[in-house]
C-alpha cells in the first residue's frame, strides 16, 4: 500500500488560507486511488500544509508538516511517528523551538546513512512594523536541523547562509539529498534565474557557501531524488534553459520537466518534458517511486482554476523517461 498525504484548502489557494491535511492511499502501485480523509484537522492553527514522510531505519514512520499561528510571522515544522504502518500517529511535536516564521516544503525531509535525520528550513525574518504581512521578510535564509535519536531531540547546524547578491528571494524552500559518496548537496530556489546549492561532508554540520547550479528555473521549488539502487538522480523542476520550450513570462512555472545527473549533481542530462502546457503552473513535486514507475504527485493549476487549486499525481514509467546509462 502506498499512503499519500496533501494539503486540503477550504477557503481558499493563499499560502496562508484554512488548510487541513488529507490522506488517500493506492493498493495498485499508484494507477487508483481512495477517496481522501482528513487525518490533522486546522484546528485553531491559521493553516496546516506541506507534509513530509519518511521511512525511518528502524522500520517506523516519520510524518512531518507545518502549522501556522498566524498569515506571515509564525510557521513552525511539527513531527509524528507511527509504528503501525500510518494506522495510527503520535502526538505532534514541534521540532524547533525558537519564535519565528520556518517554512519546511513537502517531501523534504531525509535519513542519511549514520541514523542522522536533517530538516532543511528556509527562515523568514520579521521586521517588526506593525503590519503583519508587511513585516515578513520574502528573503530567506537557508538553515538545517539535525537529530540523532529519531526526533527526541534537535540541534541545529554550525552555519546558515544568506544568498550573497541582491535578491528579493534569499534561499527560499531548502531541499537535500544524500549522494552516492556519502556527502550531502542541498539546493534552494531563487529569483536569480537558477537553483543554488550546498555541500555538506560532515552529514550535515556544516555547509559550503551557496552556488548556482546549472538548473535554470524560475523562483520555483526543485525536487531531486536518487534513482533505486543507483546513484543516479532524478530532478523535477521548471527548466527555463531554452532546452525545452519555455514560456515568456520568465516567473511561469512551466514546462515541468525531468532530468538526470550521474555525477552527483555537477551537471544533468537533457530535461525530459512532463507537463507541457506553458500557461499551467507546476510545483511542489513528491517523488515516489515504485517496482517499475515513478509517482509524482504535484501542484498542476492553471489561469483559470488557479495556482494552487489543482492536485495532480503522475505515473511515470521508468521505461518512458530517458535514464542515461552507468
Amino acid at each position: 500500500r502506498i499512503l499519500f498525504a496533501y494539503s486540503q484548502f477550504s477557503e481558499g489557494q493563499h499560502d496562508h488560507s484554512p488548510s487541513a491535511i488529507a490522506e488517500i492511499y493506492s493498493d495498485d502501485q499508484g494507477r487508483t486511488w481512495s477517496q481522501p480523509r482528513v487525518v490533522v484537522p486546522t484546528g485553531s492553527y491559521q493553516n496546516i500544509m506541506s507534509v513530509s514522510f519518511l521511512r525511518l531505519a528502524s522500520g517506523k514512520i516519520a510524518r512531518f508538516h507545518c502549522v501556522k499561528g498566524t498569515k506571515w510571522l509564525d510557521c513552525h515544522p511539527l513531527m509524528s511517528i507511527s509504528t503501525d504502518e500510518g494506522a495510527t500517529w503520535s502526538a505532534p511535536k514541534q521540532v524547533l523551538e525558537a519564535p519565528g516564521y520556518f517554512v519546511l516544503n513537502n517531501d523534504r525531509v531525509v535519513q542519511t546513512s549514520s541514523g542522522r535525520i536533517i530538516i532543511p528550513l528556509g527562515f523568514h525574518r520579521s521586521s517588526g512594523t506593525l503590519d503583519e504581512q508587511s513585516s515578513w521578510d520574502s528573503r530567506a535564509i537557508a538553515l538545517w536541523i539535525y537529530s540523532d535519536d529519531e526526533g527526541a531531540t534537535w540541534k541545529e547546524a554550525r552555519n546558515w547562509w544568506s544568498l550573497p547578491v541582491a535578491s528579493a528571494s534569499g534561499l527560499q524552500e531548502p531541499g537535500l539529498v544524500q549522494l552516492a559518496d556519502g556527502s550531502l548537496f542541498a539546493w534552494c530556489r531563487t529569483d536569480q534565474r537558477f537553483q543554488y546549492s550546498f555541500t555538506s561532508r560532515d552529514d550535515g554540520l556544516t555547509w559550503s557557501a551557496p552556488q548556482p547550479t546549472t538548473l535554470s528555473s524560475p523562483n520555483s521549488p526543485a525536487s531531486i531524488k536518487r534513482l533505486p539502487n543507483s546513484d543516479t538522480l532524478m530532478v523535477i523542476y521548471n527548466d527555463h534553459s531554452g532546452r525545452v520550450p519555455a514560456p515568456t513570462t520568465p516567473t511561469q512555472r512551466a514546462p515541468l520537466v525531468a532530468a538526470f545527473s550521474t555525477d552527483g549533481a555537477k551537471t544533468w542530462v537533457a530535461p525530459q518534458v512532463i507537463e507541457d502546457d506553458l500557461t499551467g503552473w507546476f510545483c511542489y513535486t513528491a517523488i515516489h517511486y515504485t517496482d517499475d514507475s515513478v509517482l509524482l504527485a504535484y501542484v498542476a493549476g492553471n489561469a483559470q482554476l488557479g495556482r494552487l487549486s489543482r492536485l495532480r499525481i503522475r505515473r511515470v514509467p521508468f521505461a518512458a523517461l530517458n535514464i542515461p546509462k552507468r
